[in-house]
């Protein structure tokens, strides 16, 4: 599978009729330019699991940060680093579920 289905299939699992409602998944574009990702990790087995900030600074257009704010897994990184974010989340959510 790729990344994107996997993200797909880690949104649809936690879809209960209540959950998407008022969690889910963001993904923006950022100005300098680069990519923003918020993922509710409310009501996930992933709430209580804290990620202090981790940096992967290539140059200036090839970069990405991520970490967890409160119930909020949070992703920055430049306009090619998209997939590598998802990848990442998906790797942190899968050994915290294991």
């Amino acid at each position: 599978m790729n990344t994107l289905k996997n993200l797909e299939n880690w949104f649809s699992c936690r879809c209960d009729g209540d959950w998407e409602h008022g969690c889910g998944i963001k993904i923006t574009t950022l100005d300098n330019p680069g990519w923003s990702i918020d993922i509710s990790l409310r009501d996930t087995e992933l709430v209580a699991c804290v990620l202090e900030i981790v940096k992967t600074d290539r140059s200036e257009e090839d970069w990405f940060w991520c970490w967890t704010e409160g119930e909020i897994f949070k992703a920055r990184g430049g306009p090619k680093n998209l997939e590598e974010m998802i990848g990442f989340f998906l790797a942190w959510a899968d050994r915290i579920s294991r």
